[in-house]
């Protein structure tokens, strides 16, 4: 009598139409017999023009290379259910690879997956680094700004990268920033018979360029100047570009705890001056978005040159004058309005952008801005705080507490 579990083990194997195979730079020598089996048997093998290269002596249906978008490509694979499909990938497919993009179409227990090993543990493998102690990023196809916030002395870092200029870029981008006696190693054509490694100081590495497959390997060592970002919320002004319109570190970090992000939210940044909010936003997690409004061209330019040196490029700048610059924007979970709440409509704009339990927060110094947050409160409820900070400051040959201007700060929840 045949099992249950038999029969659901073969109903599940004959949904399971998609097979991804993790390849490496020595090909089929690194497959076991079962992925070599999966790419022999596939109608169709899709693949970059190096992946099917590899596996040519395997393939016996229709390799067919990535197409431009490769959104297209995915459609492709997507029409294709039901028939035997094969997709190759470098190294983990579920580590910054493909694997992770053909799971938002379709689902895991369609697939069948076959890793190997990823070029960051092949790379901590080559230099004794233990990987759950390294940071990773991945800069393939992507600026290299997201390695700023990583420079941390003591710091282990590992980059892929997909471009043979790349080293030589982040060399030259730590150096300026001061971390020019980091040790530097790239690593080119990770397990295959063309590897190798080079290692030499940050700051010694000319223009020279390498293979494009290549992990770069930074043992951080800072400068006595060099600029460290902080982990933490309220970063110190001077560390932003401004011209005065900017949160003060103090308040910052109240707001950026009264915004309370949650994983995978859209801040609206209103008024947005420096970017200071949203870009400390955007340092919190990776899945966080946000956009920045800003009225001024010159502070709106100084807000992506801000974004970009925090590590955090992938803020969106929107130059217009709010509410009008509102329209047609990718609805927000949050709001700060840090600027123009006294334009009119802009207060009832905001709240409409928002769905049912979505958050706003509002900063007031002027008498005519706060009188507006207090209305506001009285009519929709939220929390209203006054945020008071004193500094000292010498007074003759003695010291006192200096009080910076209040800020009355409005949190409300919308229903």
């Amino acid at each position: 009598m045949t099992s249950s579990k038999a029969f659901c083990s073969r109903a599940e194997s004959s949904q399971r139409w998609l097979t991804i195979v993790g390849i490496g730079e020595d090909g089929l020598a690194g497959l076991g017999a079962e992925a070599r089996r999966a790419i022999a048997g596939a109608e169709i093998v899709f693949g970059g023009a190096r992946h099917l290269e590899l596996a040519a002596d395997e393939i016996s249906g229709e390799p067919r290379p990535w197409t431009s978008p490769f959104d297209k490509a995915v459609d492709e694979i997507e029409a294709l259910r039901g028939k035997n499909v094969c997709v190759l990938a470098s190294g983990d497919p579920f580590h910054f690879g493909v694997g992770a993009t053909l799971t938002r179409r379709i689902p895991a227990n369609e697939m069948r997956v076959f890793s190997a090993p990823s070029s960051f543990a092949l790379a901590a493998a080559r230099l004794g680094w233990p990987l759950q102690s390294v940071e990773t990023v991945s800069l393939h196809g992507r600026p290299i700004a997201p390695i700023r916030p990583l420079l941390h002395p003591g710091a282990r870092i590992l980059a892929l990268t997909s471009d043979g200029a790349a080293p030589a870029a982040i060399a030259e981008l730590i150096t300026k920033e001061g971390f020019g006696p980091s040790r530097f190693h790239v690593l080119e054509a990770l397990g295959g018979p063309r590897e190798r490694q080079v290692s030499f100081m940050a700051s010694a590495l000319s223009a020279e360029s390498f293979g494009d497959l290549n992990v770069v390997a930074i043992e951080v060592a800072a400068d006595q100047d060099a600029r460290i970002l902080p982990l933490g919320t309220g970063l110190e002004e001077g560390l932003f570009e401004h011209d005065g319109q900017i949160t003060k570190s103090e308040v910052r970090a109240v707001t950026l705890s009264a915004l309370a992000p949650k994983r995978g939210e859209r801040l609206w940044d209103i008024g947005a001056g420096s970017g200071s909010i949203s870009i400390e936003w955007l340092r919190l997690q990776p899945s966080l978005s946000a956009i920045a409004i800003e009225a001024d061209g010159e502070r709106a330019a100084r807000i992506a040159r801000n974004a970009e040196r925090m590590g955090v490029p992938q803020l969106t700048v929107v130059e217009g004058k709010a509410p009008a610059a509102l329209a047609g924007l990718a609805a927000p979970d949050v709001v700060f309005i840090g600027g123009g709440a006294t334009v009119p409509g802009l207060m009832e704009a905001a709240i409409a952008a928002l769905g049912s339990g979505g958050r706003l927060v509002a900063n007031a110094v002027t008498l005519e801005t706060q009188a507006l947050l207090i209305d506001y409160h009285g009519r929709h409820g939220g929390e209203l705080i006054e945020i008071a900070i004193a500094r000292a400051a010498p007074v003759g040959t003695m010291r006192a507490l200096r009080a910076a201007m209040p800020v009355l700060q409005w949190r409300w929840r919308k229903p």
